[in-house]
């Protein structure tokens, strides 16, 4: 059989090879646990490991860009290759784009504040009125663009963003703490993008700071420092002081120079969503980094699986422009649906087309939706297939407050095992619910326990997503009595109902090939595809059933939000008329104290 062929990055997050090869994220993640890696739906791999996934499915792996990277004897970063097919003399100087990267608490944020607030101070941007992930500041003559990487969310999936969309990396490592874990882990992405680092030793006025030592530590991983005949400029600091920010900005002007960013600014333009956000104003956002070519308003752009025509450009501070050359983060305004993060915005030459591509995205989407598993199983679900005869075992992913709780909680739950039925617990930790441990449950076809924990916000927005259940409890006896009962068939889940929005019917549409299709207005929370809906007409309940179908325009929507409108296909009922008040519901599994 003929392999197919297939382009892989040398990092590359699961999600995205999950894409990359038309298959679920839940197969890949269950591809690399047979292969000894846990790993999570945002977690990256290296090349290596990658290939080894990509032919367990049949795929021969190549590396990107190896032909060019052959011919030219050298390395280029992602936005060299943007700039592959322009014309040389179309090329102009840009401001070069710097990504903050570092180990916890060793202080990006803080170094990125006292940067900024310098700017500030000297009347360039003003009072900052909103963030938007990114912003420019003015050093000297020159401007230099800003990733306010930290804490975001969109930098959760991938921690080096730079890889798609930075020329300089700055390192920020505490000169009294050294090289820890995620110095190592940040350096190895900034390497795999092929950019250069800039070291930022800061916490310099700490009396206990060891520069000496810290700078051994970053040449014994690469980073030889250019005192010591190296190439990587260390440049020693302190946010809290405010000293050595102007090298730092120096540093950073010298290296764009070498390595001569540039850009096209007279195509049309190419950029990438850091964030995406819905404002109830001014309805969907996305904060664009514009990486060639110069986007303005009136633009009809493409920008994942939704479009827009441009209503307005604004910077950090609400200012409008009329345009956005390269290097400059805006926020877009006019799209039709909020897009993720890592989402490619192009401008293409009218609605029509527009329109077309983002339609056939979203059914690309629909189809990947389609080849995802069925409900994962739940403890209630376990119980009915025990009754069934269908069930011989029970994954457990356990979470507790304290390593303490771990032995006692799990030597309970493995003492309910029986000839017929076993209990396995496949991951036992302290600390909270997290994404990771979600995914894993996902996978391994595992239920989530919780002993005094709750479920951080990236695992709760996964459990609502994938429609798994979370289980906490506050007493031991209460949790091992649960599983008991869900191995003995006995468990008999409660539910307790909740109101999550409310919408108006507008107009209806007699469609013939589908039915009456209601145009709706959400008043109220939100409406959700999954959710059960009761037709309110004169303070009557007339119809309680499910939902057919949810879309915006003519795309199919997981959910739409207060203040927008929607069109809403009831399953089984065609009496809906105008007027008429629409109450969305959801039945939430009551949690045992």
């Amino acid at each position: 059989m003929t392999e197919k062929e297939i382009t892989i990055p040398e990092v590359v997050t699961v999600r995205d090879l999950a894409d990359l090869l038309g298959e679920t994220p839940i197969k890949v993640i269950k591809i690399l646990m047979s292969n000894g890696v846990l790993a999570s739906i945002n977690q990256q791999v290296d090349f290596d490991t990658a290939s080894i996934i990509a032919a367990e499915f049949g795929f021969d792996v190549k590396q990107p860009y190896a032909e060019l990277e052959e011919e030219a004897k050298t390395e280029l970063s992602a936005w060299q290759i943007l700039l592959a097919d322009e014309d040389p003399d179309s090329l102009k100087a840009r401001p070069p784009v710097v990504t903050v990267l570092g180990h916890v608490d060793h202080g990006k944020t803080s170094l990125l504040d006292a940067i900024r607030h310098t700017d500030v101070a000297g009347g360039e941007s003003g009072g900052i009125t909103q963030h938007i992930g990114a912003y420019q500041i003015k050093h000297g003559a020159r401007r230099i663009t800003f990733l306010d990487t930290p804490g975001h969310e969109a930098f959760t999936a991938m921690r080096a963003r730079g890889a798609n969309t930075t020329d300089i990396a700055v390192l920020v490592v505490a000169a009294d703490d050294g090289v820890q874990p995620q110095t190592i882990e940040a350096i190895n992405h900034a390497k795999a993008a092929h950019v250069p680092i800039i070291v930022a030793l800061n916490k310099m006025d700490r009396p206990n700071a060891r520069p000496e030592v810290v700078m051994r530590q970053l040449s014994d991983l690469g980073l030889t420092p250019d005192e010591w005949g190296g190439s990587t400029m260390i440049i020693p600091v302190s946010a809290k002081m405010q000293t050595g920010l102007e090298d730092l900005l120096e540093a950073i002007i010298l290296v764009a120079d070498e390595i001569n960013v540039q850009a096209n600014p007279e195509r049309s333009a190419v950029g990438t969503v850091l964030e995406g956000r819905l404002d109830k104003r001014r309805g969907p956002l996305a904060t664009v980094l514009v990486q060639n070519g110069t986007l303005d308003t009136g633009d009809v752009v493409v920008v994942g699986k939704t479009w827009g025509k441009i209503r307005a450009l604004e910077d950090e501070n609400t200012a409008r422009h009329r345009t956005a050359p390269p290097a400059t983060p805006t926020v877009v305004i006019g799209l039709h649906d909020v897009p993720e993060a890592g989402d490619i915005l192009e401008v293409v030459s009218d609605e029509r087309v527009a329109r077309a591509i983002a339609e056939k995205r979203t059914d690309e989407a629909k189809l990947r939706e389609l080849s995802r598993p069925s409900r994962p199983l739940s403890l209630d679900d376990f119980s009915s297939a025990i009754r069934a005869g269908q069930a011989q075992e029970l994954s457990v992913v356990l979470k507790t407050d304290v390593q303490g709780s771990i032995e006692p909680i799990v030597t309970s739950i493995n003492r309910l095992s029986t000839n017929d039925v076993k209990v396995n617990v496949i991951h036992a930790a302290a600390g909270t619910i997290s994404e990771s441990d979600m995914n894993l449950a996902l996978a391994s076809d595992a239920i989530v326990l919780g002993f005094r924990v709750s479920a951080d916000a990236a695992a709760q927005r996964m459990a609502d997503s994938e429609e798994m259940e979370i289980h906490t409890y506050e007493i031991i006896y209460r949790l091992v009595d649960d599983v008991e009962k869900a191995l003995k068939g006995m468990l008999e889940p409660t539910y307790t109902e909740a109101v999550i929005g409310e919408a108006e019917v507008r107009q209806i549409f007699d469609i013939s090939s589908l039915g009456k299709i209601a145009g709706c207005y959400i008043t109220r929370g939100l409406a959700r595809r999954n959710a059960k809906v009761r037709v309110i007409r004169n303070d009557a309940v007339v119809h309680d059933g499910a939902i057919d179908s949810l879309k915006r325009f003519a795309e199919d929507v997981r959910e739409v939000r207060q203040n927008f409108e929607c069109g809403i296909k009831l399953e089984s009922f065609d009496g809906i008329a105008a007027g008429d008040r629409l109450q969305f519901y959801v039945m939430r599994r009551v949690e045992q104290e």
